[in-house]
């Protein structure tokens, strides 16, 4: 196959297809909605703690349920998991479209639905983590991998700036487009189903999800299954995925440094400002914002899915994290409307290195029999950088101010990096990514 398109291979296996459109739709779904919910929350309150708890809302509901959602991942077949929560979804957006409609001006409905979406966030993203290795051959997963990260960021690119230029006509028009998009995803999602030999490694008694079936698909009792059946003789389903996790010092190190480098240095939720406040950019300009990291992210995404990383893998990782404080540092210190656009981008592009890293190390690195519960607990930490970050960064900018809350999380994610180059040695020393 031409290198190329050898990237696109992975798309002649129907379900994967068809699960990339979903996540693609709903990545795009959600960044609309993010564009939305932050610019009329922010005009409605004029408050900096008002976009924190946005984050908080959804956090909470997140945290409390994400390690049941992570066990059922494992307990019944994903794709209904999917169904029934981005069902729930699209009658939550269908009552912001309500809600925006009738003119409504207080706030508590918009944190009540944010909530719920934080809610069936635990259940779905477990799920689709774990789904994504079912779907196609085991050799094939870093290819659907880089695959998944490029459609998602460019959801990520797309779906602010629609959302800033249709927010022009309204909330109502924005809220609408993305329940048309989830109704889509919805249909789409019946139409999944595993790849064969994942499918027949399901196919054994409830609660083993294959225990004796290779997680690539092979017929033998393997050291996988082996480890997932230790971890299920102890009882406490619930936890084994955090057990796993920290049991593997570099599975534990790369993902809680996406966990202390987000929460410190993301400043997402603080955006709103930066565009009424300080750069006096609009609505328009706020999705230009939020598109940006998406552009670098995107980019460095299909560059990886062509070229993906082989050696040096820890060294990458760090250096990535690194760039996103730094770019930090410059967005929070701009005045630039070019400049800041500039920062964000390459602070995109650091991301999705780390991003890369970490989805690969966990996922082939995890039994099948367990992975959703490892994927809850790396859902959980990601939750927790953006969710929380998000709050975090709504309190210090209420305290100091947007601009000083966004430079101390720059530095303090440059902070994180040093230190976890000296916790983590096995994580700064490693090579190969399997």
């Amino acid at each position: 196959m031409n290198p190329r398109f050898a990237a696109l291979s992975v798309l002649r296996h129907g379900s994967y297809a068809r699960f990339a459109v979903c996540r693609f739709i709903t990545t795009l779904s959600w960044q609309m909605l993010g564009v939305a919910v932050g610019w009329r929350v922010y005009a409605l309150t004029h408050d900096p703690l008002s976009l924190g708890l946005v984050g908080l809302s959804e956090f909470l509901p997140f945290t409390c349920l994400v390690l049941l959602g992570g066990h059922l991942a494992d307990r019944i077949a994903r794709q209904r998991v999917l169904q029934v929560t981005w069902s729930i979804e699209t009658v939550c957006i269908g009552a912001l479209v309500v809600w925006s409609a009738l003119g409504f001006t207080a706030v508590w409905p918009i944190y009540l639905a944010v909530g719920v979406f934080g809610g069936t966030r635990a259940f779905w993203a477990p799920a689709m983590q774990a789904m994504v290795p079912n779907l196609v051959p085991r050799e094939e997963f870093p290819r659907a991998l880089g695959l998944n990260a490029t459609l998602f960021q460019a959801a990520v690119i797309t779906g602010p700036a629609v959302g800033g230029v249709l927010y022009l006509l309204g909330s109502v028009v924005v809220f609408g487009a993305c329940l048309a998009l989830f109704v889509v995803t919805v249909s789409l999602s019946f139409t999944l189903r595993p790849h064969s030999a994942q499918a027949a490694a399901s196919s054994g008694a409830p609660g083993t999800r294959g225990a004796n079936v290779d997680p690539g698909g092979g017929s033998d009792a393997s050291a996988a299954g082996q480890v997932a059946a230790a971890y299920e003789s102890r009882g406490h389903v619930l936890l084994e995925g955090l057990r796993y996790v920290m049991r593997q010092r570099v599975v534990l190190g790369v993902i809680s440094l996406d966990l202390f480098a987000v929460l410190f240095g993301g400043a997402t939720a603080l955006l709103p400002i930066f565009a009424g406040d300080v750069l006096h950019i609009g609505p328009a300009g706020l999705g230009l914002l939020r598109t940006a990291p998406g552009v670098g992210a995107a980019l460095t995404a299909g560059l990886l899915t062509l070229r993906p990383i082989d050696r040096r893998a820890g060294p990458y990782m760090f250096a990535g994290v690194a760039a996103f404080g730094l770019c930090t540092l410059v967005f929070g210190s701009s005045r630039s409307f070019p400049l800041s656009l500039a920062a964000l981008f390459v602070l995109g592009c650091g991301d999705m290195v780390s991003v890369y890293v970490r989805g690969i190390l966990v996922q082939l690195n995890t039994p099948d029999e367990i992975r959703g519960r490892v994927s809850a607990i790396n859902s959980m930490f990601i939750g927790a950088s953006n969710e929380l970050g998000e709050f975090e960064s709504g309190v210090t900018a209420r305290w100091f101010g947007a601009v000083r809350a966004t430079l101390l999380g720059g530095a303090l994610t440059l902070l994180v990096v040093c230190s976890w180059m000296g916790l983590f040695p096995q994580l700064r020393r490693l090579d190969h990514l399997r």
